[in-house]
């Protein structure tokens, strides 16, 4: 048994598509076939049913598949111990909140780039749902979101950690330094927020509907960099997680509201599609990311 064959197997059983994997092992599509065949043969089972364009595994190749990953697992472990970071190359896809982007991943991708610098790396943002349609889809290898904690069958989770979100504001903002502001009083400051559908907004907004409070943001905007320059000039208040502002809290530019709202904490969450073949890329990104999140 090849393990090149094993490879195309894992893959097809990933893209459900015979020449989109020929495309991406850099196979012609005959030879992809071939290699199946020949798999096939060896195993005595068929692996695959073919109706109309679409692939799905037969349930032979259901049992197969989990075998199949180990084997290529332990392949690639054995690889990564004999190779150099530096060797690793191909492309690493990742989904994640433009949150993430702006404040958790520059150091990453700093040294994952320092020690991968032949792999091609692109991320794509977009809201949670839509993530999680990218992962199953195969548009993405790694999902990194923050919500609340979830849990799929279809899913391996390797990282999750507590994010505080909290309500700030400038430092020299007439609030800053007040014991449990009441909402009447938090609501009348010029309030910038993220778009709706953002996890940890829908959770604040459920809680102040409960008390009988509605949002009037004076603008919505997905970039929380803007969001944050505004409240480093001291034009209002937003509601953020801690990791976007830290840095500005450090600093003492920036302070948490002590208002009358409950605690509200999200996850940020690390995840791959549980038929994913895992690439030396994307071991590497793993443990970079943990290093610098503290997991």
């Amino acid at each position: 048994m090849e393990i090149r064959n094993l490879v195309t197997f894992a893959r097809i059983a990933e893209v459900q598509n015979f020449s989109k994997t020929a495309e991406q092992l850099g196979y012609s599509q005959s030879a992809v076939t071939m290699q199946i065949k020949q798999l096939e043969g060896e195993l005595g089972a068929q692996l695959f049913e073919r109706i109309g364009k679409q692939v799905k595994l037969t349930q032979a190749g259901e049992r197969l598949l989990p075998y199949a990953l180990e084997i290529l697992a332990a392949v690639r472990q054995a690889e990564n111990i004999v190779r150099e970071p530096g060797a690793i190359s191909g492309r690493l896809r990742i989904g994640t909140c433009e949150s993430f982007v702006n404040s958790i991943l520059p150091p990453v991708m700093m040294e994952f780039c320092h020690l991968c610098p032949r792999v091609e790396v692109s991320t794509h943002t977009a809201l949670v749902p839509d993530l999680f349609a990218m992962l199953r889809q195969n548009d993405v290898d790694l999902l990194y979101f923050l919500d609340q904690k979830m849990y799929f069958p279809e899913w391996i989770k390797v990282s999750e950690r507590p994010e505080n979100i909290f309500f700030v504001a400038s430092s020299h903002s007439p609030l800053a330094g007040q014991r449990q502001i009441a909402l009447e009083r938090l609501l009348e400051q010029p309030l910038y927020l993220t778009e709706k559908g953002i996890s940890y907004r829908y959770a604040m907004e459920q809680q102040l509907a409960e008390k009988g409070f509605e949002l009037h943001p004076c603008w919505e905007v997905g970039n929380t960099d803007v969001i944050t320059r505004f409240l480093l000039q001291n034009r209002g208040i937003s509601f953020l997680p801690e990791y976007v502002v830290r840095e500005y809290l450090q600093q003492g530019q920036l302070v948490i509201l002590d208002t009358e709202c409950d605690q509200i904490v999200m996850w940020s969450q690390l995840v791959y599609h549980r038929k994913k073949y895992v690439t030396p890329q994307m071991s590497q990104f793993i443990e970079v990311l943990q290093k610098h999140i503290g997991d």
